[in-house]
Protein backbone atom coordinates (compact mmCIF):
# COMPACT_ATOMS: atom_id res chain seq x y z
CA UNK A 1 0.00 0.00 0.00
CA UNK A 2 1.10 3.60 -0.96
CA UNK A 3 2.40 5.19 2.04
CA UNK A 4 -0.06 7.61 4.04
CA UNK A 5 2.75 10.35 4.93
CA UNK A 6 6.24 10.98 3.90
CA UNK A 7 8.90 13.62 5.33
CA UNK A 8 11.38 15.16 3.00
CA UNK A 9 14.88 15.16 4.39
CA UNK A 10 15.67 18.42 1.72
CA UNK A 11 15.17 22.07 1.00
CA UNK A 12 14.25 23.96 -2.01
CA UNK A 13 13.05 23.16 -5.36
CA UNK A 14 13.81 19.14 -4.63
CA UNK A 15 11.57 19.34 -1.96
CA UNK A 16 8.84 21.31 -3.29
CA UNK A 17 9.42 18.82 -6.14
CA UNK A 18 8.31 15.26 -4.32
CA UNK A 19 5.34 17.04 -2.06
CA UNK A 20 4.02 17.76 -5.31
CA UNK A 21 4.60 14.61 -6.56
CA UNK A 22 3.16 13.13 -3.26
CA UNK A 23 0.42 15.23 -3.13
CA UNK A 24 -1.26 13.94 -6.58
CA UNK A 25 -1.13 10.25 -5.14
CA UNK A 26 -2.58 11.41 -2.03
CA UNK A 27 0.53 11.37 0.26
CA UNK A 28 0.38 13.68 3.33
CA UNK A 29 4.08 15.28 3.64
CA UNK A 30 6.33 16.62 6.33
CA UNK A 31 9.06 19.22 5.29
CA UNK A 32 11.85 19.90 7.95
CA UNK A 33 13.74 23.08 7.69
CA UNK A 34 16.09 24.72 9.45
CA UNK A 35 16.04 28.47 10.82
CA UNK A 36 17.48 30.17 7.95
CA UNK A 37 14.32 28.09 5.54
CA UNK A 38 11.53 29.06 7.59
CA UNK A 39 9.88 31.47 5.98
CA UNK A 40 10.29 29.31 2.43
CA UNK A 41 7.50 27.89 0.07
CA UNK A 42 8.31 24.54 0.34
CA UNK A 43 7.89 24.93 4.40
CA UNK A 44 4.77 26.17 3.85
CA UNK A 45 3.27 24.22 1.01
CA UNK A 46 3.92 20.80 3.35
CA UNK A 47 1.04 19.42 5.44
CA UNK A 48 3.69 19.92 8.21
CA UNK A 49 6.81 21.52 9.27
CA UNK A 50 9.55 20.78 11.57
CA UNK A 51 12.51 22.64 12.45
CA UNK A 52 16.10 20.75 12.61
CA UNK A 53 18.41 23.33 13.68
CA UNK A 54 20.15 26.40 13.26
CA UNK A 55 21.52 27.64 9.49
CA UNK A 56 24.73 25.78 8.83
CA UNK A 57 24.24 22.37 7.41
CA UNK A 58 25.89 20.67 9.55
CA UNK A 59 24.12 21.83 12.38
CA UNK A 60 20.22 20.95 10.68
CA UNK A 61 20.10 19.16 7.14
CA UNK A 62 22.95 16.66 8.30
CA UNK A 63 21.92 16.15 12.22
CA UNK A 64 20.21 12.66 10.98
CA UNK A 65 19.26 12.13 14.28
CA UNK A 66 17.31 15.16 14.43
CA UNK A 67 15.49 14.34 10.71
CA UNK A 68 14.90 10.62 12.44
CA UNK A 69 13.24 11.93 15.24
CA UNK A 70 11.52 14.72 12.87
CA UNK A 71 9.46 11.51 11.46
CA UNK A 72 8.99 10.11 14.55
CA UNK A 73 7.16 12.64 16.14
CA UNK A 74 5.02 13.21 12.62
CA UNK A 75 4.43 9.92 12.31
CA UNK A 76 5.87 9.47 8.68
CA UNK A 77 6.37 6.24 7.16
CA UNK A 78 9.27 6.59 5.07
CA UNK A 79 11.83 9.57 4.44
CA UNK A 80 12.62 11.08 0.79
CA UNK A 81 16.12 12.39 0.76
CA UNK A 82 16.09 14.10 -2.50
CA UNK A 83 19.41 14.86 -4.02
CA UNK A 84 22.81 15.77 -1.85
CA UNK A 85 22.70 16.24 2.16
CA UNK A 86 22.07 12.78 2.85
CA UNK A 87 20.49 11.50 -0.16
CA UNK A 88 23.70 8.90 -0.82
CA UNK A 89 24.60 8.06 3.04
CA UNK A 90 24.55 4.57 4.10
CA UNK A 91 24.56 5.40 7.78
CA UNK A 92 21.38 7.13 7.14
CA UNK A 93 19.95 4.50 5.11
CA UNK A 94 20.79 2.44 8.26
CA UNK A 95 19.30 4.78 10.88
CA UNK A 96 15.98 5.22 8.81
CA UNK A 97 15.86 1.43 8.40
CA UNK A 98 16.70 0.50 12.18
CA UNK A 99 13.59 2.92 13.80
CA UNK A 100 11.38 1.24 11.04
CA UNK A 101 11.56 4.48 8.63
CA UNK A 102 11.27 3.63 5.17
CA UNK A 103 14.30 5.38 3.30
CA UNK A 104 12.61 6.01 -0.54
CA UNK A 105 16.28 4.69 -2.09
CA UNK A 106 18.41 2.04 -2.63
CA UNK A 107 19.71 -0.06 0.39
CA UNK A 108 22.42 0.80 2.59
CA UNK A 109 24.87 -2.11 1.27
CA UNK A 110 23.83 -0.80 -2.48
CA UNK A 111 25.26 2.86 -1.62
CA UNK A 112 28.33 1.86 -0.02
CA UNK A 113 29.05 -0.80 -2.95
CA UNK A 114 28.29 1.99 -5.43
CA UNK A 115 29.98 5.22 -3.45
CA UNK A 116 32.99 3.51 -3.73
CA UNK A 117 34.28 4.36 -7.75
CA UNK A 118 36.92 2.18 -7.52
CA UNK A 119 34.65 -0.86 -6.49
CA UNK A 120 31.93 0.12 -8.32
CA UNK A 121 34.64 0.22 -11.48
CA UNK A 122 35.02 -3.66 -10.71
CA UNK A 123 31.55 -4.46 -10.57
CA UNK A 124 31.08 -3.35 -13.82
CA UNK A 125 33.52 -4.86 -15.44
CA UNK A 126 32.94 -8.35 -13.75
CA UNK A 127 29.24 -8.03 -15.27
CA UNK A 128 30.40 -6.60 -18.65
CA UNK A 129 30.02 -3.30 -18.71
CA UNK A 130 32.37 -1.24 -20.78
CA UNK A 131 35.17 0.40 -18.74
CA UNK A 132 37.89 3.23 -19.43
CA UNK A 133 41.20 1.53 -18.47
CA UNK A 134 42.27 1.72 -14.87
CA UNK A 135 44.07 1.09 -12.02
CA UNK A 136 42.69 -2.10 -9.90
CA UNK A 137 41.59 -0.21 -7.00
CA UNK A 138 43.32 2.70 -4.79
CA UNK A 139 46.83 3.34 -5.04
CA UNK A 140 48.21 4.28 -2.13
CA UNK A 141 51.70 5.59 -2.93
CA UNK A 142 52.70 8.15 -5.78
CA UNK A 143 55.30 5.71 -7.13
CA UNK A 144 52.36 3.38 -7.56
CA UNK A 145 50.53 5.85 -9.44
CA UNK A 146 53.43 6.63 -11.57
CA UNK A 147 54.26 3.08 -12.48
CA UNK A 148 50.40 2.78 -13.30
CA UNK A 149 50.53 6.29 -15.23
CA UNK A 150 53.72 4.74 -17.21
CA UNK A 151 51.84 1.45 -18.25
CA UNK A 152 48.82 3.17 -19.62
CA UNK A 153 50.58 6.14 -21.15
CA UNK A 154 49.70 10.27 -20.40
CA UNK A 155 46.76 11.86 -20.13
CA UNK A 156 45.58 9.92 -17.15
CA UNK A 157 42.88 11.06 -14.24
CA UNK A 158 43.11 10.97 -10.50
CA UNK A 159 39.95 10.19 -9.25
CA UNK A 160 38.72 10.11 -5.24
CA UNK A 161 37.36 6.61 -4.60
CA UNK A 162 34.48 8.41 -2.34
CA UNK A 163 32.09 11.24 -3.10
CA UNK A 164 31.89 12.93 -6.84
CA UNK A 165 31.33 16.59 -7.69
CA UNK A 166 34.50 16.96 -9.14
CA UNK A 167 36.13 17.04 -5.40
CA UNK A 168 39.19 15.33 -5.68
CA UNK A 169 39.79 14.87 -9.48
CA UNK A 170 43.16 15.67 -11.37
CA UNK A 171 44.39 15.24 -14.67
CA UNK A 172 47.69 15.08 -15.48
CA UNK A 173 48.94 16.01 -18.73
CA UNK A 174 52.60 15.66 -18.22
CA UNK A 175 54.82 13.41 -15.87
CA UNK A 176 56.48 15.72 -13.72
CA UNK A 177 52.82 17.13 -12.08
CA UNK A 178 51.62 13.78 -11.19
CA UNK A 179 52.89 13.79 -7.91
CA UNK A 180 51.81 17.13 -7.04
CA UNK A 181 48.74 15.97 -8.55
CA UNK A 182 48.26 12.89 -6.27
CA UNK A 183 48.66 14.87 -3.15
CA UNK A 184 46.36 17.44 -3.64
CA UNK A 185 43.89 15.18 -4.59
CA UNK A 186 44.49 13.14 -1.52
CA UNK A 187 43.95 16.09 0.61
CA UNK A 188 41.01 17.20 -0.99
CA UNK A 189 39.11 13.95 -1.26
CA UNK A 190 39.75 13.40 2.38
CA UNK A 191 39.06 17.21 3.27
CA UNK A 192 35.60 16.37 1.44
CA UNK A 193 34.73 13.29 2.52
CA UNK A 194 36.42 11.45 4.94
CA UNK A 195 38.32 9.16 2.52
CA UNK A 196 41.44 9.95 0.84
CA UNK A 197 41.44 6.73 -1.36
CA UNK A 198 42.10 7.63 -5.03
CA UNK A 199 42.51 5.65 -7.98
CA UNK A 200 43.94 6.37 -11.94
CA UNK A 201 42.12 5.61 -14.90
CA UNK A 202 43.26 6.54 -18.79
CA UNK A 203 42.11 10.06 -19.13
CA UNK A 204 39.17 10.04 -22.73
CA UNK A 205 39.91 13.29 -24.15
CA UNK A 206 37.11 15.85 -25.56
CA UNK A 207 34.43 13.14 -23.94
CA UNK A 208 30.81 13.43 -23.73
CA UNK A 209 29.15 12.96 -20.31
CA UNK A 210 26.33 10.46 -21.35
CA UNK A 211 23.87 9.62 -18.57
CA UNK A 212 21.01 6.72 -18.13
CA UNK A 213 18.18 6.87 -15.50
CA UNK A 214 16.80 3.50 -14.63
CA UNK A 215 14.11 2.55 -12.50
CA UNK A 216 14.30 -1.30 -10.59
CA UNK A 217 11.41 -2.29 -8.28
CA UNK A 218 11.11 -5.70 -6.35
CA UNK A 219 9.00 -7.26 -8.95
CA UNK A 220 12.21 -7.72 -10.91
CA UNK A 221 11.34 -4.90 -13.03
CA UNK A 222 14.42 -3.02 -14.76
CA UNK A 223 14.29 -0.68 -17.00
CA UNK A 224 16.22 2.33 -18.78
CA UNK A 225 14.25 5.60 -19.48
CA UNK A 226 16.83 6.64 -22.64
CA UNK A 227 19.50 8.95 -21.66
CA UNK A 228 20.66 12.49 -21.19
CA UNK A 229 23.60 14.27 -22.10
CA UNK A 230 25.03 16.43 -19.59
CA UNK A 231 28.52 17.38 -21.20
CA UNK A 232 28.08 20.98 -20.69
CA UNK A 233 29.83 21.59 -17.18
CA UNK A 234 31.99 24.10 -15.22
CA UNK A 235 34.93 22.39 -12.86
CA UNK A 236 32.75 18.77 -13.02
CA UNK A 237 29.11 21.10 -12.13
CA UNK A 238 26.60 20.56 -14.61
CA UNK A 239 24.73 23.48 -16.25
CA UNK A 240 23.14 22.45 -19.17
CA UNK A 241 21.41 19.17 -19.90
CA UNK A 242 19.27 17.62 -22.30
CA UNK A 243 17.22 14.60 -24.02
CA UNK A 244 18.15 12.43 -25.68
CA UNK A 245 21.65 12.93 -26.57
CA UNK A 246 22.29 14.24 -30.13
CA UNK A 247 25.43 12.17 -30.07
CA UNK A 248 24.05 8.62 -30.09
CA UNK A 249 23.17 6.64 -32.92
CA UNK A 250 20.13 4.21 -32.77
CA UNK A 251 22.48 0.73 -32.29
CA UNK A 252 24.34 2.98 -29.44
CA UNK A 253 21.63 4.00 -27.50
CA UNK A 254 20.40 0.50 -27.34
CA UNK A 255 23.90 -0.76 -26.19
CA UNK A 256 24.33 1.89 -23.61
CA UNK A 257 20.60 1.38 -22.47
CA UNK A 258 20.99 -2.51 -22.14
CA UNK A 259 24.95 -2.42 -20.17
CA UNK A 260 23.14 0.23 -17.77
CA UNK A 261 20.27 -2.70 -16.85
CA UNK A 262 23.18 -5.29 -16.56
CA UNK A 263 24.53 -2.41 -14.25
CA UNK A 264 21.20 -2.42 -12.35
CA UNK A 265 21.16 -6.47 -12.08
CA UNK A 266 24.74 -6.72 -11.20
CA UNK A 267 24.21 -4.85 -7.97
CA UNK A 268 20.60 -5.51 -7.15
CA UNK A 269 19.47 -2.19 -7.61
CA UNK A 270 16.05 -1.12 -6.01
CA UNK A 271 14.67 2.33 -6.76
CA UNK A 272 15.52 5.20 -9.09
CA UNK A 273 19.22 5.93 -10.19
CA UNK A 274 21.86 6.71 -12.97
CA UNK A 275 24.76 5.26 -14.83
CA UNK A 276 26.71 7.76 -16.00
CA UNK A 277 28.84 7.09 -19.16
CA UNK A 278 31.79 8.90 -21.34
CA UNK A 279 31.28 8.52 -24.58
CA UNK A 280 34.36 9.46 -26.61
CA UNK A 281 34.72 10.75 -30.65
CA UNK A 282 34.52 7.02 -31.80
CA UNK A 283 31.10 6.23 -30.11
CA UNK A 284 32.37 4.12 -27.45
CA UNK A 285 30.89 3.97 -24.30
CA UNK A 286 32.34 3.54 -20.68
CA UNK A 287 31.20 3.42 -17.21
CA UNK A 288 32.21 6.45 -15.32
CA UNK A 289 29.99 5.94 -11.77
CA UNK A 290 26.76 4.83 -10.57
CA UNK A 291 24.52 8.12 -8.38
CA UNK A 292 22.28 6.12 -5.95
CA UNK A 293 19.59 8.76 -6.43
CA UNK A 294 17.17 11.03 -8.27
CA UNK A 295 19.07 13.85 -10.12
CA UNK A 296 18.90 17.69 -10.60
CA UNK A 297 18.23 17.00 -14.13
CA UNK A 298 15.64 14.37 -14.00
CA UNK A 299 13.16 16.51 -15.28
CA UNK A 300 14.53 15.82 -19.53
CA UNK A 301 14.04 12.62 -18.89
CA UNK A 302 10.42 12.69 -17.89
CA UNK A 303 9.51 15.11 -20.71
CA UNK A 304 10.79 12.85 -23.39
CA UNK A 305 9.45 9.71 -21.53
CA UNK A 306 6.33 10.84 -19.95
CA UNK A 307 7.35 9.22 -16.80
CA UNK A 308 7.08 10.99 -13.48
CA UNK A 309 10.11 9.44 -11.50
CA UNK A 310 9.64 10.66 -8.29
CA UNK A 311 5.71 8.97 -8.14
CA UNK A 312 7.67 5.65 -9.24
CA UNK A 313 10.16 6.23 -6.94
CA UNK A 314 7.25 6.08 -4.18
CA UNK A 315 5.54 3.43 -5.32
CA UNK A 316 8.92 1.33 -5.13
CA UNK A 317 9.68 1.88 -1.73
CA UNK A 318 6.25 1.09 -0.71
CA UNK A 319 6.15 -1.95 -2.17
CA UNK A 320 4.05 -1.39 -5.45
CA UNK A 321 5.28 -2.64 -9.01
CA UNK A 322 6.77 0.91 -11.18
CA UNK A 323 4.00 1.73 -13.09
CA UNK A 324 5.98 2.08 -16.44
CA UNK A 325 7.35 -1.38 -16.42
CA UNK A 326 5.32 -2.75 -19.19
CA UNK A 327 6.61 0.04 -21.32
CA UNK A 328 10.23 -0.49 -22.24
CA UNK A 329 11.90 -0.78 -23.86
CA UNK A 330 11.36 3.44 -24.32
CA UNK A 331 12.06 5.19 -27.45
CA UNK A 332 12.38 9.19 -26.58
CA UNK A 333 9.57 11.39 -27.81
CA UNK A 334 10.81 14.65 -28.68
CA UNK A 335 13.45 16.45 -27.41
CA UNK A 336 14.05 18.51 -23.52
CA UNK A 337 16.72 20.67 -22.47
CA UNK A 338 17.18 22.01 -18.90
CA UNK A 339 18.95 25.25 -17.92
CA UNK A 340 19.91 25.42 -14.14
CA UNK A 341 19.67 29.12 -12.99
CA UNK A 342 22.09 29.62 -10.05
CA UNK A 343 22.93 32.76 -8.08
CA UNK A 344 26.22 33.00 -9.17
CA UNK A 345 28.19 35.78 -11.88
CA UNK A 346 28.96 34.22 -14.97
CA UNK A 347 31.28 37.07 -15.67
CA UNK A 348 33.21 36.78 -12.35
CA UNK A 349 34.16 32.96 -13.09
CA UNK A 350 30.44 32.07 -11.62
CA UNK A 351 30.95 33.70 -7.79
CA UNK A 352 28.34 32.77 -5.76
CA UNK A 353 25.79 35.76 -5.20
CA UNK A 354 23.29 35.12 -2.18
CA UNK A 355 21.23 37.98 -1.67
CA UNK A 356 17.20 38.68 -1.48
CA UNK A 357 15.34 37.71 -4.94
CA UNK A 358 13.59 41.74 -5.70
CA UNK A 359 11.40 39.86 -8.39
CA UNK A 360 10.85 36.85 -9.72
CA UNK A 361 8.85 36.32 -12.95
CA UNK A 362 9.34 32.90 -14.37
CA UNK A 363 8.49 31.95 -17.90
CA UNK A 364 5.16 29.95 -19.09
CA UNK A 365 3.45 28.56 -22.21
CA UNK A 366 3.53 25.54 -24.30
CA UNK A 367 6.14 23.32 -23.97
CA UNK A 368 8.16 24.94 -21.09
CA UNK A 369 8.39 23.91 -17.17
CA UNK A 370 9.65 25.46 -14.22
CA UNK A 371 11.27 24.00 -11.23
CA UNK A 372 11.81 26.38 -8.35
CA UNK A 373 11.55 27.40 -4.15
CA UNK A 374 11.80 31.01 -5.37
CA UNK A 375 9.65 33.70 -5.03
CA UNK A 376 10.20 37.67 -4.55
CA UNK A 377 11.03 38.16 -1.62
CA UNK A 378 13.03 35.30 -1.02
CA UNK A 379 16.94 35.20 0.33
CA UNK A 380 19.26 32.99 -1.49
CA UNK A 381 21.18 32.10 1.23
CA UNK A 382 25.31 31.77 1.19
CA UNK A 383 24.39 28.35 3.71
CA UNK A 384 23.82 26.30 0.81
CA UNK A 385 23.30 25.62 -3.12
CA UNK A 386 23.09 28.28 -5.13
CA UNK A 387 20.12 26.85 -7.31
CA UNK A 388 17.69 29.26 -8.05
CA UNK A 389 15.30 27.52 -10.57
CA UNK A 390 15.19 24.93 -13.36
CA UNK A 391 13.94 25.94 -16.62
CA UNK A 392 12.86 22.68 -18.94
CA UNK A 393 12.03 23.48 -22.23
CA UNK A 394 10.09 20.58 -24.57
CA UNK A 395 9.82 20.26 -28.37
CA UNK A 396 9.24 17.80 -30.99
CA UNK A 397 12.52 18.28 -32.07
CA UNK A 398 15.80 19.70 -30.84
CA UNK A 399 15.22 23.06 -32.93
CA UNK A 400 11.92 23.60 -31.95
CA UNK A 401 13.33 23.08 -27.56
CA UNK A 402 16.22 25.22 -28.68
CA UNK A 403 13.71 28.27 -29.97
CA UNK A 404 11.70 27.63 -26.74
CA UNK A 405 14.36 27.74 -24.41
CA UNK A 406 16.00 31.37 -26.21
CA UNK A 407 11.78 32.68 -25.47
CA UNK A 408 11.86 30.91 -21.81
CA UNK A 409 14.74 32.81 -20.78
CA UNK A 410 14.05 36.05 -22.51
CA UNK A 411 10.96 36.24 -20.63
CA UNK A 412 12.47 34.89 -17.40
CA UNK A 413 13.01 38.12 -14.80
CA UNK A 414 15.03 37.77 -11.70
CA UNK A 415 15.93 40.85 -9.85
CA UNK A 416 18.27 41.50 -6.85
CA UNK A 417 20.75 39.02 -7.05
CA UNK A 418 23.25 38.06 -10.19
CA UNK A 419 21.91 34.72 -12.06
CA UNK A 420 24.25 32.41 -14.47
CA UNK A 421 20.46 33.68 -17.51
CA UNK A 422 23.30 35.20 -19.56
CA UNK A 423 25.45 32.22 -19.62
CA UNK A 424 22.56 30.20 -20.87
CA UNK A 425 21.62 32.82 -23.57
CA UNK A 426 25.15 32.51 -24.87
CA UNK A 427 24.86 29.01 -25.01
CA UNK A 428 22.00 28.59 -26.79
CA UNK A 429 23.54 31.15 -29.75
CA UNK A 430 27.00 28.76 -29.75
CA UNK A 431 27.58 26.89 -32.81
CA UNK A 432 29.30 24.38 -31.63
CA UNK A 433 26.01 24.01 -29.20
CA UNK A 434 23.98 24.22 -31.84
CA UNK A 435 25.42 21.62 -33.98
CA UNK A 436 24.90 19.50 -30.92
CA UNK A 437 28.62 18.93 -30.80
CA UNK A 438 29.63 19.79 -27.08
CA UNK A 439 31.81 18.25 -25.07
CA UNK A 440 33.36 18.49 -21.32
CA UNK A 441 35.57 21.31 -22.38
CA UNK A 442 32.53 23.43 -23.88
CA UNK A 443 33.16 26.00 -21.34
CA UNK A 444 37.14 26.06 -21.77
CA UNK A 445 36.95 25.80 -25.31
CA UNK A 446 34.18 27.78 -26.20
CA UNK A 447 33.51 30.10 -23.12
CA UNK A 448 37.33 30.61 -22.17
CA UNK A 449 36.00 34.35 -20.41
CA UNK A 450 34.04 33.44 -17.90
CA UNK A 451 36.39 31.02 -15.84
Amino acid sequence: MMFGKILIANRGEVALRVMRAARELGVKTVAVYSTEDADTYPVRYADEAVCIGPAPANKSYLVMANIIEAAKQTGAEAIHPGYGFLAENADFARACAEEGIVFIGPSPECIESMGDKSSARETMKSCGVPTVPGSDGCLDTVEEAREFAERVGYPVLIKATAGGGGKGMREVHDPADLEAQYKAARTEAGAAFGNDGVYLEKLVLRPRHVEVQILADDFGNNVALCERDCSIQRRHQKLVEEAPSPALTEEVRRAMGVAAVKAVRATGYRNAGTIEFLLDERGHFYFMEMNTRVQVEHPVTEQITGTDIIKEQLRIAAGEPMSCAGRAPFVPSGHAIEMRINAEDPAHGFRPCPGTVTAFEPPAGPGVRVESYVRAGTRISPYYDSLVAKVIVSGQDRAEAVARARRALDEFVVEGIATTIPFHKRVLENEVFLAGEATTDFIETQMGDVL
